[in-house]
């Protein structure tokens, strides 16, 4: 492999490729952590996906399967570091679990492959998916693949509740340079931390279940991310019905792609009949909690296992412990799981985009406010 000519000045920003670029949660992240950077290009075949990204950042990603790229197609762009946050199905715990076999994995395969065909190969790698990864055989893959173009890693599994935000959402992180770049934290080479202390300048690490207990305890309330904060917002009469999930439409969206209209709100509360049913089986949080689950691209299809759902009414005298049909349990809007994944305030849907896609693209983004700490550390120079 030939040494990269695409040598950075220090006063010129970083040359950055975007893959699997989703809604924009790593562009996101890249502008959070200061980095003088410059996306060069966006890849992402998802065309909803690219549908919000253009809405956001007036680029379109390049629409097509990633898969088809050649080495003679990087090198066009003389990018300095590539960010990849590929499919996480192969390696989720629900799926067949095939890793490598399956074909959602071998784009991912074929993008790392190309590091050693590049004629200007990246000096840097941020890799983001699901906790599972690290022990897959893609992962092992990965790994041989940086190790033999000269790379050093840094491997992290970190969730939002270390940073403060009351979201648990573990996910699997790969740093790697290419010599003679180097973390400024060089003794944690080659290693997977469970801890963000080396982004923060810090040598100990604490990894202990008690050190997350008290992150926990410190994380805003869940009452910091909503956009009705008022717990006793009566329930609309439409709650005593028997509709499923099913018969609820999306919400009405003004012309300038919020949201939703404020008046709709009644379509989040979830219908008795599926607090009957699944109730036993629901993860309910309350406006002062410090931690909810991770949502999955399914919620609001499915309330088993996708995400939290909140209680809006409790009454004084009965408070958590009263029944569950009595709590006004709704789901959390998009905009409120778009805070909980730190995504700024000037973030919009575009209007054609249904609620069930907007849910679906935010089960499948990333935490920023884990993602952007992690650029800052990768993008710093070794001191």
């Amino acid at each position: 492999m030939e040494e990269n000519n695409s040598a950075k000045h220090p006063d010129q920003p970083w040359r950055v490729l975007e893959f699997y670029s989703g809604i924009g949660g790593m562009r996101y992240s890249l502008t959070r952590a200061g980095v003088n950077a410059n996306i060069v290009e966006a890849f992402d075949i998802n065309d909803k996906a690219n549908d919000v990204y253009e809405f956001n950042f007036g680029h379109r990603p390049h629409q097509g399967n990633i898969q088809s790229l050649t080495a003679t197609d990087l090198d066009r762009y003389g990018a300095h570091a590539w960010l990849l946050s590929p499919p996480c199905q192969p390696y989720t715990r629900q799926g067949l679990q095939k890793q490598s076999n399956d074909p959602r994995a071998f784009s991912f395969l074929n993008i790392l492959e190309l590091i050693r065909d590049t004629s200007q190969p990246p000096t840097m790698l941020f890799v983001e998916n699901v906790v599972g990864f690290e022990t897959s055989d893609t992962h092992s893959k990965m790994i041989e693949i940086l190790v033999k173009a000269d790379f050093v890693t840094q491997e992290f599994i970190l969730t939002p509740l270390q940073f403060g935000v009351p979201y648990s959402r573990p996910r699997y992180f790969c740093l790697a340079k290419r010599k003679p770049l180097s973390f400024q934290s060089q003794h944690f080479d080659n290693q997977l931390l469970h801890s963000p202390s080396p982004l923060f300048g810090r040598g100990e690490l604490d990894q202990t279940q008690e050190s997350l207990d008290k992150l926990i305890q410190s994380c805003k309330p869940i009452e910091s991310f909503l956009e009705f904060k008022n717990p006793s917002q009566q329930i609309s009469s439409s709650m005593e019905s028997t509709n499923t999930v099913d018969d609820f439409e999306a919400p009405e969206i003004d012309d300038k792609g919020d949201d939703h209209d404020i008046s709709s709100l009644e379509q989040y509360f979830v219908p008795l009949n599926l607090i009957e049913r699944w109730g036993s089986a629901m993860d309910i949080v309350y406006p002062d909690s410090q931690r909810c689950c991770c949502f999955t691209k399914s919620y609001y299809r499915y309330v088993k296992g996708t995400g939290s759902l909140l209680a809006t009414v409790l009454p004084e005298k009965k408070g958590k412990t009263s029944p569950l049909k009595e709590q006004g349990l709704r789901y959390f809007t998009p905009r409120e799981v778009a805070n909980l994944h730190s995504f700024p305030e000037d973030f919009h849907f575009p209007q054609h985009i249904s609620l069930r896609q907007r849910y679906a693209l935010l089960g499948n983004g990333l935490s920023i406010a884990v993602v952007s700490p992690l650029l800052q550390y990768l993008f710093a120079e070794s001191s």
